[in-house]
């Protein structure tokens, strides 16, 4: 049975060395991101034309995840070099400061607005929380604060506010040139960082689509902000993204895995796909091995029901890149073993609006009740395996299409396969044939095996899939009607 659960990974310096793509693709990768935090478009657009050259030698679709930056808000830098700022004491965040010039009392911001979203009482957290101010005066420009936590500060270091409400603007300039270069690689999909609403969802969308780009939208849940627009952020975006670090600043530590839970769960229950990130396999940015708490933790993401889950620095600047996609591809195969991942009760008292969806979800039902071994989607926009992916099962959904941007689209869906396979060509009688012949070509069916079909009346056309037919290999009548 193929690994279910996909697996994404950031690119850097670590994976552009010869032959390491070919063995991340081998080690079971499913989706590159790409971080515009670092490199230049440049660089950014060489790793793209190798990862689709490779990908297509290969015979291995790869997803591209463009991330953008977003507005992360920064200390300025030091003049002299690092400070140490001792419990107890007084340092200021003063917006008057030239970035350049920091020193032992005061240091500049990239966000100088900061000023009017603190008042006296509020809690500052640099360097993902590792330094803790304590805001007493507002004057002017000038944030006054005591030291709750010292420690060493360094130049640039992030800033949050804990339980949120710095005011940044979810897409910052340098985002918006980053967007066109996703648009010009034919980027899969956009991540948009910092997202508080779904109002930046769509401001993103448009000015994809602006520049011609088809990709999907991730919005990554980082903000504390976020959780009371949840709603409108997944129902808006193709995918989310539990982005535990900034998030897990901005509301604490102990509240990370409840939360983690509620979006998974959320995320499945609105028909949206979620990826989990951050420091999933930290360790492997140096060591051989994972922690077991690491193996726990990429294993509750999956017993949870999360689409995917994302390396960053593990791949990006780590040791041994494809070893660690090896590893989490190990331990997600393993979790999907349980038996309670394969169960769903998933909208069983909803009404459904459209007859493709609702096409889905039987076949679904029929599938994991009937014992069939495979379920063959033909479709081009890949709603119909999307809706499909959200039911818990066991059994493998194949998205069979000629569309190419499809087929690395699927790539970051729970459980979905996909499968070049140009129905245009094919005579409309001898279609289920075909789909046989295929799945038997690509090993994954054998004579006896039901296979549960899906497809429209007019193949070929987008959202018209209204038939399900059942199929046995080795017979060529039909078991069910339409």
């Amino acid at each position: 049975m193929p690994r279910r659960t996909k697996i994404v990974a950031t690119f850097g310096p670590a994976t552009d060395a010869p032959g390491v793509l070919e063995a991340m693709i081998d080690a079971g990768l499913n989706v590159v991101r790409l971080n515009m935090s670092h490199d230049s478009h440049e660089s950014q657009r060489k790793r793209v034309q190798q990862v689709r050259t490779t990908a297509r030698a290969k015979g291995w679709p790869l997803g591209i995840l463009i991330d953008l930056q977003g507005p992360k808000i920064r200390i300025g830098r030091f003049a002299d070099g690092p400070i140490e700022l001792r419990t107890g004491g007084d340092f200021a965040i003063d917006a008057a400061c030239p970035l350049e010039a920091g020193d032992a009392t005061r240091v500049g911001t990239t966000l100088p607005s900061m000023v009017e979203d603190v008042v006296p009482g509020d809690v500052l957290l640099l360097d993902d929380g590792a330094i803790e101010l304590e805001v007493t005066a507002v004057q002017g420009p000038r944030i006054q604060c005591r030291v709750r936590h010292g420690g060493k500060l360094s130049n640039s270091k992030g800033i949050n506010k804990k339980g949120g409400g710095l005011s940044a603007p979810a897409l910052t300039e340098k985002d918006k040139a980053d967007i066109q270069f996703a648009a010009e690689v034919e980027a899969d999909y956009v991540a948009v960082s910092f997202v508080c609403n779904g109002d930046d969802v769509r401001q993103a969308r448009a000015l994809l689509q602006a520049a011609g780009g088809q990709g999907g939208i991730v919005a990554k849940i980082e903000r504390a902000e976020a959780l009371g627009a949840l709603d409108d952020i997944i129902d808006t975006a193709d995918a989310v993204m539990v982005a535990r670090g900034d998030l897990g600043v901005e509301i604490g530590d102990a509240e990370l895995p409840a939360v983690q839970k509620r979006l998974i769960s959320l995320a499945r229950e609105r028909n949206s796909v979620v990826i989990t990130a951050t420091q999933m396999m930290q360790s492997m940015i140096e060591n051989p091995i994972p922690t077991r708490a690491e193996v726990f933790d990429v294993a509750n993401a999956v017993l949870d029901g999360t689409d995917a889950v994302m390396l960053s620095a593990e791949t990006s600047i780590g040791k041994n890149p494809a070893k660690v996609v090896d590893s989490m591809s190990r331990i997600c195969a393993e979790a999907e073993k349980e038996r309670l991942v394969r169960r769903s009760s998933h909208r069983l008292d909803t009404v459904f609006g459209r007859v493709d969806e609702a096409i889905a979800m039987a076949a679904m039902y029929t599938a994991n009740h009937l014992g069939v071994k495979a379920i063959a989607a033909l479709t081009e926009s890949g709603s119909t395996v999307k809706w499909m992916s959200r039911i818990s099962s066991g059994i493998p959904i194949y998205a069979m299409t000629r569309q190419v941007a499809t087929r690395r689209k699927v790539t970051l869906f729970r459980g979905v396969y996909p499968i070049r396979f140009d129905v245009s060509s094919a005579n409309i009688h001898e279609v289920n044939k075909e789909v046989i012949a295929e799945l038997l070509r690509q090993g994954t069916v054998q004579n006896g095996d039901l296979v549960l079909i899906t497809k429209g009346d007019r193949c070929g056309v987008e959202g018209q899939t209204n038939i399900m037919k059942i199929m046995r290999v080795g017979e060529h009548h039909l078991l069910a009607d339409d």
